[in-house]
């Protein structure tokens, strides 16, 4: 346990769970998607978000972190108006997540070249997060840690390939998790690693067959 977990994070009131939590899901969604200012957010929000949220500012709080905003960004109270002059299109509805933790939100995004990325995430408490599941497959990561993510198709081989860049890189594997949708379909790797992925090794993975998607998220330095 360290300091963070017993103060809480600097951040912009009222609450650590609908407040902070709720920007560090808006950042890390930015992230994966990989682009500044998304054109289009479409935001469920379930549970006690859904019932509460509006009154603790989660709905403000979501959008500013989209916005690329930290908890303690004094102007998260306002972020409706800067999404606006920044030409960012949102919308908040109901989502029924079943399962999943009392705060948590589905995230649509589309970004400005184009490209889409759906994600669901939960706000666990003190500005943690975790995110639960990435364009429809299981996922389990914070974004504390530099973490890969490689979509491609269930087949043999594709695990090899990216542990032995990361062995040739030498980047450290922290924590591992394969997920799939049924065998030979669309399949997932999350890679936690100790330190940042160099980008020719994810040139590299971008290359190669049977992979589709690669995304690096760096870690998040503040929270």
């Amino acid at each position: 346990m360290n300091l963070f977990d017993i103060l809480g994070p600097v951040m912009v009131g009222p609450s650590s769970s609908h407040t902070a939590g709720a920007v560090r899901i808006g950042r890390i969604a930015r992230r994966l998607l990989g682009e500044d200012t998304p054109a289009r957010a479409e935001i469920g929000l379930s549970g006690s978000f859904a019932a509460t949220g509006h009154g603790h500012g989660t709905d403000r709080a979501l959008v500013a972190g989209l916005l690329g905003m930290q908890p303690s960004d004094e102007r998260i109270a306002v972020s409706f108006d800067i999404a606006q002059r920044e030409g960012m299109d949102y919308s908040f509805s109901r989502a029924t997540l079943p399962g999943e933790h009392p705060n948590t939100a589905r995230l649509t995004l589309t970004g400005r070249s184009g490209k889409t990325l759906t994600i669901v995430a939960s706000s666990l408490g003190g500005g943690r997060i975790m995110v639960v599941e990435m364009n429809g497959l299981r996922a389990n990561f914070s974004g504390d840690l530099p973490t890969l993510i490689v979509q491609n198709r269930d087949q043999p081989g594709h695990v090899s390939e990216v542990t032995s860049m990361l062995a040739h890189k030498g980047v450290n594997i922290a924590t591992m998790q394969l997920y799939r949708d049924y065998p030979g379909g669309n399949a997932v790797m999350i890679i936690e690693t100790d330190k940042a992925v160099p980008p020719e090794g994810i040139a590299w993975l971008e290359r190669s067959e049977g992979i589709t998607r690669v995304t690096f998220v760096d870690a998040e330095k503040a929270r």
